[in-house]
């Protein structure tokens, strides 16, 4: 396997753990808010996000590259308000579609076929991403100051299960 591409790949994985690691203390900042709804929405997305490298775990292992996992940073916990958190969730999945994008232009340059094809689930995967955080931001921007419609919004969050 190419080196190059094992090593960024390696770095995705981490950025991965990272980003479930990142949801899960946004469950806790909802949870500690009482707002079930959004802290089970972060919960399917972490479940998600660890899925997502562990589909990068197995990928090394079946070209017969080397997974070298790396440290997690610590994620952030306080936020300011619902829309903080998914304003953060937001800007999150853009710098992994960025990171994403970065690594299916090295497969490309290093004609790493094989990481291409797998690397367009991801690229295809990070559309919806943005799609579902952005609409869930714009939608507590419309709600501002409304408890009531935060509390709808919660409840429609609540909902999400894991996906098939």
């Amino acid at each position: 396997m190419n080196q190059k591409v094992q090593d960024a790949i390696n770095e995705q994985i981490a950025d991965e753990f990272y980003a479930s690691y990142l949801y899960l203390s946004m469950m806790a900042y909802f949870e500690a808010e009482s707002l079930g709804g959004y802290a089970q929405w972060m919960r399917m997305q972490s479940e998600e996000e660890h899925s997502h490298a562990m589909k990068l775990v197995d990928f090394l292992i079946e070209r017969g590259g080397r997974v070298q996992l790396r440290a997690i940073d610590k994620p952030t916990a306080e936020f300011k308000s619902p829309l903080a958190v998914m304003r953060a969730a937001l800007a999150h999945e853009q710098k992994v579609t960025e990171s994403i994008d970065n690594l299916y232009e090295l497969a490309a340059t290093e004609r790493d076929y094989p990481a291409q094809v797998m690397l367009q689930w991801f690229v295809t995967e990070q559309v919806e991403e943005e799609a579902s955080a952005g609409a869930i931001v714009d939608q507590l921007t419309l709600a501002g100051d409304s408890g009531s419609a935060l509390l709808m919004l919660d409840a429609k969050l609540g909902r999400r299960t894991a996906a098939a």
